[in-house]
């Protein structure tokens, strides 16, 4: 079978003054020779005879002029020749030498056959004025027909082999184009992922240092001032971990945009990672401007952001560092300004703080003091004291609060409200309360391997450990671990923590209670407890606050309250403990209005655990174990489960 480039109709044009010559050209190429012509190529070429091959369609044009015209029109419509015939005298017109070159500044890619009887210009003189010898051939009139076919046919084919040459070049040369501007757009999303966090898509570190690096060759050329903001979001962490990261992550996106709206076009808001975001504020900046910019910050963290159908509320701290007063790197800036900022969440957060000296050293007391409690997790460096409750009525102790404290190798006996704070950010308060819970279920084990009657050990939850998902699990652990009978843990949760989520308290506080763990809600009075959810807790105790109990016996106020708390609690069928009892005065008022348990330095100081045992073998309770009432697991409606 003939391919399909042998079965293509090939345009041929004729350009010769004598009308005879046309129709010689017509007979030759009209197909009655074309056996001849199979058998003549397949002679010269080596190919099998065929009897089909190309088919040529014939145009004709008297004059060089009127051929150059032809050629121009069949360009024009996508047709175009693929050979010229043409001879070298034409009169009175064009002679062949100025036709061919008129024919290939319209199409440059049209085969030329020179034949002609006689020429003014030898093959050199073409060759010099033309310059196409690979499209141009000469034939001698009078022609045999086999030259004609032989011609028509291998020029028709090389023309059709060149356009298919350059049409998949040009294909190629798309192909690689595209890929090219593929590999392009590739590259700038590259680099714009290099320089930018993928998150929020705010500039991260690595296009801040060249930034912050211009600022400071423009500040030195020009002796101006910048400043450098590092804002940091407040609990975030807590949010984090409460709503999940997804719902963290559209906090963080939101806070962004909200940061991006607060400054001026002329300058970068970079997030670093985290909750941490930097401004740049492009100089020269005052100091005056500065303080707006963050001020208007802090206002635009204002509205509540709604994330999984919950009104959240956020509010960043922020620290201010000048250049070059404050420092000449970008380093030394950025410690600064996270300085300030430190400073800003100790002065009550959702403020504004410049830095001044000294800020510094408490950074990085605050950056050792986090590495040092990592440390101190790994080789026990925790211990318990036990604060004993006693019994208003009776004067006996019934259980204990097991509080932590840190014996650090250099600084001695470190009190909670030194580290707890830094253990929360630095994202260890789970795993340390963890460590809490099984330890004091341990101990309260062991106590009663001595031989010490069987006392309920209370342990406190920070907010963020309330809401695992496995704390149920974390208390069941504990407590087979240790063998603890569940009656005699007491888990204690603020007020605040419990409200945070009524409904959701509501599920994780009845599967602590079915266990027979005692529920008891800490510094009562200090947050927002409705008393519609309160009813519906599964809770069995109310801690009175320290804040009523140290000033009831000389404001009558708090004594009103004092004495509401403990009516509310009884009507409730719950229990009620104050804390933080100091004098016999308090102790007296506290029995008076009916307050079941208290704590406090007026009994005795939180103390380790044989300094525990042996007050309370002193106290002549050995052998004495709770009573039915007091073992009981809870007065809450799952009493009965």
């Amino acid at each position: 079978m003939a391919s399909n480039a042998d079965l293509l109709i090939h345009r041929l044009l004729v350009i010769d003054d004598n009308p005879r010559i046309h129709e010689d050209y017509r007979k030759i190429l009209g197909g009655r020779a074309q056996a001849g012509v199979s058998s003549a190529e397949a002679a010269l070429f080596g190919e099998q005879p065929t009897s089909e091959g190309p088919t040529f369609d014939v145009d004709s044009a008297m004059q060089g002029r009127e051929g150059v015209e032809r050629a121009r029109r069949a360009l024009d419509e996508g047709r175009p020749y693929s050979v010229a015939f043409v001879d070298m005298r034409m009169p009175p017109g064009w002679d062949g030498l100025e036709t061919i070159e008129q024919l290939w500044k319209i199409d440059p890619e049209v085969q030329v056959v020179v034949c002609s009887a006689y020429t003014d210009y030898d093959w050199l003189e073409l060759l010099a004025r033309l310059g196409h010898s690979d499209k141009l051939i000469v034939i001698k009139k009078p022609f045999e027909p086999i030259e004609i076919l032989q011609s028509a046919s291998a020029l028709s084919r090389k023309w059709q082999n060149a356009r298919a040459l350059r049409h998949h070049i040009e294909t190629l040369e798309r192909a690689v184009t595209d890929r090219t501007r593929g590999l392009e757009a590739a590259n700038r999303q590259l680099r714009h992922l290099a320089s930018h966090d993928s998150l929020t898509g705010l500039p991260n570190r690595l296009l801040l240092d060249d930034r912050v690096a211009q600022a400071i060759a423009q500040a030195n050329r020009q002796g101006h001032e910048f400043a450098l903001l590092v804002v940091d979001l407040d609990r975030f962490k807590l949010i984090n971990d409460s709503l999940g990261h997804r719902a963290g992550d559209d906090l963080l996106r939101e806070v962004a945009q909200r940061l991006k709206g607060a400054v001026r076009a002329v300058d970068t808001t970079a997030r670093l990672g985290g909750d941490e975001f930097v401004i740049l504020v492009d100089g020269p900046a005052t100091h005056a401007e500065a303080m707006g910019i963050g001020e208007r910050a802090i206002e635009a963290m204002r509205p509540a952001l709604r994330l999984l159908g919950i009104d959240v509320h956020i509010s960043p701290s922020i620290g201010i560092a000048f250049y070059p007063r404050d420092g000449v790197t970008v380093d030394a800036l950025l410690a600064r300004a996270d300085a300030a900022m430190y400073s800003a969440k100790e002065h009550g957060r959702n403020n504004v703080q410049c830095y001044a000296e000294g800020m510094s050293t408490a950074t990085q007391d605050r950056v050792r003091l986090e590495s040092e409690l990592h440390e101190a997790l790994r080789n026990g460096q925790f211990e318990l004291h036990y604060q004993p409750k006693v019994d208003t009525s009776t004067g006996r102790v019934n259980s204990a609060e097991a509080l932590i404290r840190w014996r650090h190798p250099r600084r001695g006996l470190i009190p909670p409200k030194n580290f707890i704070a830094v253990a929360e950010e630095c994202g260890l308060l789970d795993t340390i309360g963890e460590w809490v819970l099984r330890q004091a279920c341990r101990e309260a084990k062991s106590w009663q391997q001595e031989g010490l009657r069987p006392m309920r050990v209370a342990v406190n939850l920070a907010p963020s450990q309330f809401r695992l998902t496995n704390l149920v699990d974390q208390i069941r652990h504990a407590l087979e671990a240790a063998q603890l009978d569940p009656q005699y843990l007491e888990v204690e949760l603020t007020e605040s923590a419990v409200m945070s989520d009524a409904e959701e308290s509501i599920v994780i506080l009845e599967s602590i209670s079915r266990m027979g763990v005692l529920v008891s809600v800490d510094d009562f009075g200090t947050g927002y407890s409705s008393m519609s959810y309160l009813r519906r807790f599964p809770i069995d105790k109310l801690k009175i606050d320290r804040c009523f109990v140290e000033e009831m016996t000389r404001r009558p106020e708090d004594a009103s309250i004092v004495r509401a708390i403990i009516s509310l609690a009884h009507s409730l069928h719950l229990k009620v403990i104050a804390e933080g009892v100091e004098t016999p005065e308090q102790l007296a008022l506290l029995t008076e209005l009916g307050c079941d348990q208290y704590q406090g330095f007026y009994f005795s100081p939180a103390l380790l655990p044989p300094q525990f045992v042996d007050l309370v073998r002193k106290s002549g309770a050995r052998g004495q174990s709770l009573t039915e009432e007091e073992a009981a697991q809870t007065h809450s409606k799952l009493a009965g489960l």
